[in-house]
């Protein structure tokens, strides 16, 4: 959920799921769901932790549930954005619960011994110091968003499904080196979005008022 300009304070009193221009609840529709996806997060890593790491059944749905999740993350901000829904905590929240469910999967992935932890380490350690590098700097610079923020979220979204269902059980073994793949593309990626956000970040204008 994005928004081009400051919005004003929202309480629990308003809209929520109307269309319309009155005054928006932060309990609202949009912020629902994206509260929602945030919670699934401890419940698939515990269905993927059952089997231990194995291809049985647990495992599919866990996958079926973290795909589930994180194919919100459009809803959500779909919502929001049609039905004038945007709120301050929906834009805070929203790429939060983004790198919970993702940060939670790859260590899930790291317990059961499929994935490095130097490979978490670099995701996650990305994650967390950008998201307090960039609240950090909120009242003070306005830093444009990284163009490939997106691809990032989407790349990583793919790569992280594609290695939480086993298909390689009906594929083979193909499947695994381009897992394999797809987590080096997602690492580069991830590190070269956080270093242009950095950069941007230390050229942004200062606000009127600092």
């Amino acid at each position: 959920m994005t928004a081009n300009k400051a919005l004003p304070p929202s309480g629990f009193r308003g809209r929520v799921v109307a269309e319309g221009d009155s005054a928006v609840s932060n309990a609202n529709i949009a912020n629902i769901i994206t509260v929602v996806r945030i919670l699934l997060t401890p419940l698939f890593i515990y269905l993927l932790l059952l089997d231990g790491g194995d291809d049985g059944l647990w495992r599919w749905v866990a996958a079926g549930l973290f795909i589930l999740a994180i194919a919100t993350d459009g809803v959500d901000g779909a919502l929001a954005r049609r039905r004038n829904l945007v709120t301050n905590s929906g834009i805070i929240l929203d790429p939060i619960a983004d790198k919970v469910l993702i940060g939670g999967a790859l260590v899930a992935l790291a317990l059961v011994g499929e994935l490095p932890w130097w490979v978490v380490a670099v995701i996650v350690v990305r994650e967390v110091g950008i998201t307090v590098f960039r609240f950090a700097h909120l009242r003070h610079r306005a830093i444009p968003a990284s163009r490939g923020g997106k691809l990032k979220t989407i790349l990583q979204s793919v790569t992280v499904s594609s290695w939480l269902v086993p298909s390689w059980v009906f594929l083979g073994d193909w499947v695994l080196v381009m897992n394999q793949v797809l987590m080096g593309v997602v690492i580069l990626v991830t590190v070269w979005t956080g270093v242009e956000y950095l950069l941007k970040g230390s050229k942004a204008p200062r606000s009127a008022d600092e």
